[in-house]
């Protein structure tokens, strides 16, 4: 599926290659399909160097990236949740640079930055909350969750569905953000009282919001502005952001240690921070993340992070790549083994 995929955008793109083409670009992408596509396919309109991308959640490239160390395959890593970029920086998977375009950024972009020794700067930023399907909670009677407390209720029983974070860098933040909130042993049981409500546990972060859209689960655990890229195609969704506060993810930018086409992925790093490449996720797919250049304008109805309830996220400590092991780990223990 992912070959397909990444030959399709080589092909389509390459009627839009200018002449005298400027190399190529071999990008790992983990956002929404449709944005990875749009960024791929601009990049090599507006630039002439060829791009070949493939697309994965952010648990994923991060194991991809990890088995391809000695002779990496991509450039650049271009989105999904911060934690694995700043676990790849750790690890000395990923190499510093600091663009030109730094100075336009948000401060919680150039701090992500900073944290990772320059390996990651920030592109985007976006909360964790309930996403939930209105008719089909209505139908059943069943009022929506306006807190965490609320999801470990009998009602819900196999109602709720949100990623495994063996793959999902949404989940980790999940885990992460309930580990800051209650303590971690509270956390962990918390997560056991949740699992009789939870019926699957995805593969990739958007899947959960994808099911509510479909009538498949009344309610995810999700990314809140994956909610409303939902409500705005037309499905009966809505969300919610925890009463008791809730964590958020600084999407990340990351070029590969080793990557075999350095000058055509910084230039694609710096391209991707300027005001107008930032607008894509929302032009194309009506991604509405707050993005990380200071000039870009919040998309239409996107969930305002100063609106929102959070926590202090400490992304030093949640991204260290020791910590976000050991806590998987824990959830594959305490949480993944039980039975369904």
């Amino acid at each position: 599926m992912k070959r397909v995929v990444c030959a399709a955008i080589a092909l389509a793109s390459a009627a839009s290659t200018p002449a005298g083409a400027q190399g190529a670009l071999n990008l790992y992408c983990s956002v929404q399909v449709e944005w990875c596509q749009a960024i791929a396919t601009n990049f090599q309109r507006d630039t002439g160097i060829r791009v070949s991308m493939t697309q994965r959640g952010s648990g994923e490239n991060l194991a991809a990236i990890r088995a391809e160390a000695q002779n990496p395959r991509a450039d650049v890593w271009f989105g999904g949740t911060g934690d694995p970029h700043l676990a790849a920086a750790e690890e000395n998977l990923t190499q510093d640079y600091e663009s030109p375009n730094s100075a336009q950024l948000q401060p919680w972009a150039l701090t992500q930055w900073r944290q990772s020794n320059r390996r990651a700067v920030g592109v985007y930023a976006g909360a964790i909350g309930f996403g939930f399907n209105t008719e089909l909670l209505g139908r059943k009677n069943i009022a929506s969750p306006r807190c965490w407390a609320d999801l470990v209720d009998p009602r819900f029983k196999g109602e709720v569905q949100l990623a495994n974070p063996n793959s999902s860098g949404t989940s980790y933040v999940i885990i992460a953000t309930l580990v800051q909130l209650m303590g971690e042993d509270q956390a962990f049981t918390y997560l056991r009282q949740l699992h009789p409500n939870v019926n699957a546990y995805a593969r990739a972060g958007t899947g959960p919001i994808k099911a509510v859209a479909r009538g498949e689960t009344a309610v995810s655990l999700s990314f809140v502005h994956d909610a409303v890229v939902e409500r705005n195609a037309g499905f009966p969704v809505d969300y919610a952001t925890p009463c008791e506060g809730t964590g958020f993810e600084i999407g990340s930018m990351s070029i590969l240690r080793g990557a075999r086409n350095l000058a055509q992925a910084r230039r694609f790093y710096d391209w991707a921070l300027t005001a107008d490449v930032q607008r894509l996720g929302y032009d194309v797919g009506r991604q509405l993340q707050t993005p990380s250049n200071r000039a870009t304008p919040l998309p239409p109805n996107a969930p305002d992070l100063t609106r929102i309830k959070l926590i202090d996220y400490d992304f030093a400590r949640y991204g260290r790549s020791a910590e976000r092991r050991r806590l998987i780990e824990r959830w594959d223990r305490d949480v993944g083994s039980l039975p369904r």
